[in-house]
């Protein structure tokens, strides 16, 4: 692609964002029916992901590894404790943290958590070799995203 659009520089089809978004409403869509009879949503199954992996987080660890602000991630946090699957108690080394960790029922859902990926592979219907090149592509938007919102984006550019 040149530097400059062609054509017209406002055409919807023609929009990353467009196309982000899309994309990001379909596959969250795509989780929703595998993630109801666990009891979550896809929010939380982010969550979730995080802390199977890296329990105990305080909630500023958490935050930083989704990308979420705290004011977002709060209530879903409280609903993760209210479902029994995570517990919130200050960190007895600093007491103004938040530590969450996991209960033995955010533990056990573990297992059943791992059907979804393969799950999701095959619903749709993409190779893997794809669905791995995208990730390696979006995760490099997400670099140039947090860039630009540093103030780090050359103005001088074309912008899609």
């Amino acid at each position: 692609m040149s530097d400059q659009l062609e054509g017209n520089p406002l055409a919807l089809e023609e929009q990353v964002c467009f196309a982000l978004s899309v994309a990001a409403r379909g596959v969250v869509a795509v989780y929703r029916p595998l993630l109801e009879p666990m009891g979550l949503t896809h929010p939380q199954y982010l969550v979730m992901l995080a802390l199977w992996q890296h329990a105990p987080l305080s909630v500023r660890e958490l935050s930083r590894l989704l990308q979420l602000d705290p004011g977002t991630l709060s209530p879903l946090l409280k609903r993760l404790e209210a479902n029994g699957y995570v517990r919130r108690e200050r960190d007895p080394a600093d007491e103004r943290s938040l530590a969450v960790t996991l209960t033995a029922g955010g533990q056990a859902l573990r297992a059943r958590a791992e059907e979804i990926p393969p799950a999701i592979v095959r619903r749709l219907g993409m190779p893997i070799e794809e669905l791995r090149d995208l990730h390696a592509v979006l995760t490099r938007v997400i670099v140039a995203t947090n860039r630009a919102g540093a103030g780090g984006a050359n103005p001088g550019q074309a912008s899609a």
